[in-house]
């Protein structure tokens, strides 16, 4: 994004922010998969979700409430030692607390907004359906937003944020917030070589009486394959925001059989431990 750019263009994508969540991966997928692109953000962070589902985990998000690592005395990687994004007085602040950015509004697509950014969201979930009150709440900020309809339409997500930045003047910063879906329960993407159903993860695990078992080797496998194609896709969007400040993560994870448990929606270590990778301004964030 920065090639060939100077003044007021090179400062505005060093101010710019990608906020990528990849929608109930677990931090196991993440470490498990082979992955060229997403790593180049920066290294891996054993992370705490905000939320144990979608909505929770992003309207915590909106407030500033980012993936967290509670031990880490790091700034941005605890948000107690100091916020990626500051919003008002949301929060306990400590006195010498470091803040990557500091906004005010009612929420941080807000607070950009009247910082001058363009706002730009997609979300693949149903939470962030816009004909729905709910889905209103979380992308209503936006000045503009695309819900994908399906989990699984990535690329379509990525065309309409490329139409997008074409529109945005050089010279201003962008937010653009994207939500991944294929990382989501039926963990399947456009092309792959297994049918989108049965989902391999259902809640209470299935109805046994029908045969329809959950499987947790399934679950790994094609969580991962997901991710992995996810990987490749991200490439161009990750390389045009090099020089801005990129967070990835996923909003909550998975359960997969663990103390009997199946999917998200509860609260427990393995829908609350997500990956979390950050470069702030185009420096990766280390540990």
């Amino acid at each position: 994004m920065a090639d060939g750019l100077t003044g007021a263009a090179e400062q505005a994508c060093r101010n710019s922010v990608l906020l990528i969540t990849l929608d109930s991966c677990r931090y196991d997928t993440f470490q498990r998969a082979t992955l060229q692109h997403l790593p180049q953000v920066g290294p891996l962070h054993k992370a705490e979700a905000p939320g144990y589902f979608t909505y929770a985990s992003h309207a915590a998000m909106w407030v500033g409430f980012t993936p967290g690592v509670a031990r880490s005395r790091r700034p941005w990687l605890n948000p107690k030692m100091g916020r990626v994004f500051r919003l008002g007085n949301a929060g306990f602040a400590r006195p010498d607390s470091c803040d990557a950015f500091s906004l005010q509004g009612a929420s941080i697509v807000e607070g950009f907004a009247r910082q001058g950014y363009r706002t730009i969201g997609s979300g693949a979930v149903g939470w962030f359906d816009t004909d729905t009150a709910t889905g209103r709440l979380l992308t209503h900020a936006f000045d503009r937003f695309h819900f994908s309809g399906a989990p699984w339409r990535l690329r379509q997500q990525l065309a309409w944020i490329d139409q997008e930045l074409a529109a945005t003047p050089s010279e201003q910063p962008c937010f653009v917030f994207l939500n991944v879906g294929e990382t989501h329960v039926p963990y399947w993407h456009e092309g792959a070589p297994w049918p989108q159903g049965p989902s391999p993860c259902l809640p209470f695990g299935g109805d046994a009486a029908a045969g329809e078992r959950c499987s947790r080797r399934r679950s790994r496998r094609q969580q991962r394959l997901c991710l992995e194609w996810v990987d490749a896709e991200l490439a161009p969007l990750l390389a045009r925001f090099s020089a801005s400040t990129v967070l990835v993560c996923a909003d909550h994870g998975d359960c997969w059989g663990e103390d009997g448990l199946w999917e998200h929606g509860i609260s427990h270590w393995a829908t609350l431990t997500v990956p979390l990778l950050l470069r702030v301004r185009g420096e990766p964030v280390g540990a």
